[in-house]
């Protein structure tokens, strides 16, 4: 009897480096996070900032760049890519970011890719100027309820599941939540699950194939209920800092400390647990510069340091080696991220490494083995 097939590398792709109307409201017309990236400055001796792209900034609602993106990323051992969704009730943003560039490049088109309802609203101040505020505005994070969430899955199915080349986990096409902690906390377990068994009677009645869902991140109080409620797997995003340590940590100390941790999620949850590992972890350029009286919070606290395409090579077959206790035939490695510069994580190409990082994926999976 054949055994589970080998981990699939998935990279996160932010689908926001192109303006959009609520950004030109609250800056100015055309803004994107490139500004950002290019104004920040290093704030303590060996700080690397700023982040160059190598290949330049870019918009992401041209298929062209975006395709030559994601075909570097192909070529070096990425196999697909979740792209972040930002829904709030019927309102899209960034959306042209998935709808024109991704899917409308050769590459897109034809990859394998998901998505990842990002169930938070942009920010509306950038670079993060008050200190005295809530780390996650109320307004910015983004509600639902059984009807709204079947209307989101819905959207989802008619633009993206029943494409061919959409990623599929067991069968089932892989759809994750980022806060399923908020997810879980505002619909409670009673109606979240309700949410998610109509949305699967949608995806039935209409033809569809069912989902996989998976929950990122949940919390203590969440993890122990996710299985309940109807999630499939647990994974995270970003899943490399300590978010209550020192200001300045080591990437390797924490990529090691973080693969003791995964086999928990899969034993807590009762799911398996699909790793996800990050390149590094540095939002500076979201947060205004405070000098010695940062905010400990963030986007100020705290920086990864230590970050090389050797570390993280090392980081990455490590997990494509992870078999998770509770098993899942068909695993998925996750990876933050193809593109989120601004946070520090990133397998596009720099100044600093080159094509180093993607580079890594490749030597990654000849380290475990991995066709």
């Amino acid at each position: 009897m054949s055994g589970p097939a080998p981990p699939r590398v998935a990279a996160y792709v932010y689908a926001g480096w192109h303006p959009i109307p609520e950004r030109d409201a609250s800056f100015h017309p055309g803004f994107t996070e490139w500004e950002l990236l290019r104004d920040t400055r290093p704030r303590f001796d060996g700080h690397a900032q700023p982040r160059v792209p190598l290949l330049g900034p870019y918009d992401d609602r041209d298929p062209e760049q975006v395709g030559r993106r994601l075909r570097l990323a192909l070529d070096h051992g990425v196999d697909a890519f979740v792209v972040g969704v930002f829904w709030c009730r019927g309102k899209r943003v960034f959306e042209a970011g998935l709808d024109e560039g991704f899917l409308g490049s050769e590459e897109g088109r034809t990859a394998p890719f998901a998505c990842l309802w990002a169930n938070r609203m942009p920010r509306r101040v950038l670079p993060v100027r008050r200190a005295d505020l809530p780390v996650i505005d109320p307004a910015r994070r983004a509600p639902s309820d059984v009807d709204d969430f079947v209307a989101f899955v819905r959207t989802l199915a008619e633009s993206c599941f029943a494409r061919p080349n959409y990623l599929t986990v067991e069968g089932r096409s892989y759809l994750s939540i980022y806060d399923s902690t908020f997810f879980l906390e505002e619909l409670g377990p009673s109606d979240a699950a309700r949410a998610i068994d109509a949305a699967r009677a949608w995806l039935s009645d209409h033809g569809h194939r069912d989902l996989h869902l998976a929950a990122i991140e949940p919390n203590a109080r969440a993890l122990p209920l996710v299985r309940e409620v109807g999630f499939d797997s647990v994974t995270h995003y970003v899943h490399l800092p300590d978010w209550r340590g020192p200001f300045l940590q080591d990437y390797a100390t924490l990529a090691a400390r973080r693969a003791t941790e995964w086999a928990g999620f899969a034993e807590a949850s009762g799911l398996p647990y699909m790793p996800a590992i990050a390149t590094g972890w540095d939002a500076t350029p979201r947060g205004a510069d405070f000098g010695d009286a940062r905010p400990d919070r963030y986007p100020w606290s705290p920086v990864v340091t230590g970050e090389h395409p050797d570390r993280f090579r090392e980081a990455l077959a490590r997990a494509l080696a992870f078999r998770s206790p509770v098993p899942v035939d068909d695993p998925l490695v996750l990876v933050a991220s193809l593109n989120e510069w601004t946070e520090g994580h990133h397998l596009e190409p720099d100044e600093r490494f080159g094509h180093g990082m993607l580079e890594a994926v490749r030597a990654a999976r000849r380290d475990a083995a991995v066709p």
